[in-house]
């Protein structure tokens, strides 16, 4: 199999602009056998679902200054076209302009549309945030044992939704929530600029979000979950600003987005300590492909450390990680229980990392001191193969738990580039055990046994689901002036 290679940008250009020219001219030549739309009066774009009624934020009184505030706008828009779900469904456009808000509510086979000369702005006003209760799988806000502010964009108990737009941006003017956070001035957890609970189909692709008060996109307990197309930005010293969190999802697709972040880019998670072990609902048939990470203190993908519900049958492929903490790290701990099992990554591009390879098992982290001691996590069957790194400091450490082993590991085809001024101990391994196979430098003594397969460590053939997903051609009119 050929190693991965970091396209240049003038490559990545020349292929989207040539697939948008290709989407554009095959779809308005075939809507309904009508004369082409003049590419200045509407807009096309890929959802799930294709709306029969539209409408725009100024139709309800919303005002683009960016400093009137139109959380009613939002609000009153969102609760009228709500009636219309079940004649076709709706969607809402936000026009150019800075649209200042608060958190809103979102509603069944809908869309909200942001022009990419729109912005909408979080409030720092805390009394345009609702509060609302702990996530039954964590027991207590993230953050502080209080309750929680609803994130931005709010959802629950949901059918058929699409949050995207033509790389309009979504701003959570984080600095507010991060200073007041650092002063421990909070008793309730920071908002999230994207939370989906309790649903199916859901569609988040082609925004531009940054400076979030706290996670970007945080699905959870929900199924049928797209997540593709988007540009994340935080200061890379920002506080908890992971990008994308799948939660105790099933079936998810994430894939072709760039972030940079304070924290990790994507966090893989299932409820925390005993909470999530009485919830019960695992992580489950995820895909995560084309992902671009900046993060110097964290990893690029992380499972865990909140894994208690279970992580499963997990996927990732094509990964380029830049000046970032660690690749794909396993993060755990006693108390925890759950598990961690059948976890296939592939092709990944390394550069200037402190880890490639790094599992955690005492992660300490716990909501209270009820956990159990004995709820010990099962990690098991981890594969990683086809990693080319560059200006590393360590190949790996891979920390299990005594008497609790992380087991089944395999590395193959592997060649890390090390840094000027190397570690000295590449691979630093405790209680764990596995195979490897064209390895550089050479792994330590538990993973020194050969891998049995000629072709490597594996990487599932069959798709998932959620991989037979097709996404429809949408237009709407360019509400822009």
């Amino acid at each position: 199999m050929d190693l991965p290679h970091k396209p240049t940008k003038t490559q990545i250009t020349a292929v989207r602009i040539s697939a948008v020219i290709l989407l554009v001219l095959v779809s308005l030549a075939s809507v309904d056998g009508k004369k082409p739309c003049p590419f200045s009066s509407y807009l096309e774009f890929s959802a799930i679902s294709c709306r029969k009624h539209t409408a725009v934020l100024t139709d309800f009184g919303g005002v683009g200054d960016g400093v009137t505030s139109n959380t009613n706008a939002f609000r009153e828009a969102i609760e009228h076209l709500s009636t219309l779900a079940i004649d076709g469904g709706s969607q809402l456009i936000v026009p150019p302009g800075k649209w200042l808000t608060g958190s809103f509510n979102l509603t069944s086979h809908f869309t909200l549309f942001v022009h990419k000369d729109a912005q909408i702005l979080a409030s720092q006003d805390e009394s345009e945030w609702p509060l609302v209760e702990v996530l039954p799988s964590y027991g207590r806000g993230r953050d502080a044992p209080g309750g929680r502010f609803s994130s931005l964009i709010f959802g629950t108990n949901l059918t058929d939704v699409v949050i995207t737009g033509n790389n309009g941006t979504i701003d959570g003017q984080g600095s507010y929530w991060w200073d007041k956070f650092h002063k421990n001035e909070f008793n309730v957890t920071r908002p999230y600029m994207i939370e989906i609970m309790y649903s199916d189909q859901i569609q988040i692709s082609n925004l531009t979000l940054v400076n979030s008060p706290s996670w970007f996109v945080h699905p959870i307990y929900s199924r049928n979950v797209i997540i593709q197309g988007l540009t994340i930005l935080a200061p890379i010293d920002s506080p908890n600003t992971d990008g994308i969190d799948p939660d105790s999802c099933i079936n998810t697709r994430i894939e072709d987005c760039f972030i940079v972040s304070g924290d990790d880019c994507i966090a893989v998670k299932s409820g925390w300590d005993q909470y999530g072990i009485q919830f019960g609902m695992p992580t489950e048939d995820l895909l995560i492909r084309r992902l671009t990470c900046i993060s110097p203190d964290s990893a690029g993908i992380a499972l865990g450390s909140e894994m208690s519900g279970g992580i499963r049958n997990v996927r990732i492929e094509n990964v380029t990680a830049i000046n970032t903490q660690s690749a794909v790290r396993i993060k755990t701990a006693i108390g925890r229980g759950g598990y961690v099992k059948d976890i296939f990554v592939r092709q990944m591009f390394l550069s200037t990392m402190k880890y490639v390879f790094w599992m955690t098992g005492n992660y300490k982290s716990h909501p209270d001191e009820k956990f159990d001691p004995k709820a010990l996590p099962e990690i098991k069957n981890i594969n990683y193969r086809d990693v080319v790194a560059e200006n590393v400091t360590y190949s790996a450490r891979l920390d299990g738990i005594s008497g609790d082993p992380f087991t089944d590991i395999c590395i193959s085809n592997v060649k890390i580039g090390l840094t000027a001024k190397p570690k000295k101990l590449q691979w630093n391994c405790t209680n764990v055990e596995g195979y490897s196979s064209d390895v550089v430098p050479l792994p330590c003594a538990p993973l020194a046994k050969e891998v049995v397969s000629s072709d490597g460590c594996p990487f599932p053939e069959d798709q998932l689901p959620i991989e037979d997903v097709k996404l429809m051609t949408c237009i709407t009119k360019n509400h822009a002036t």
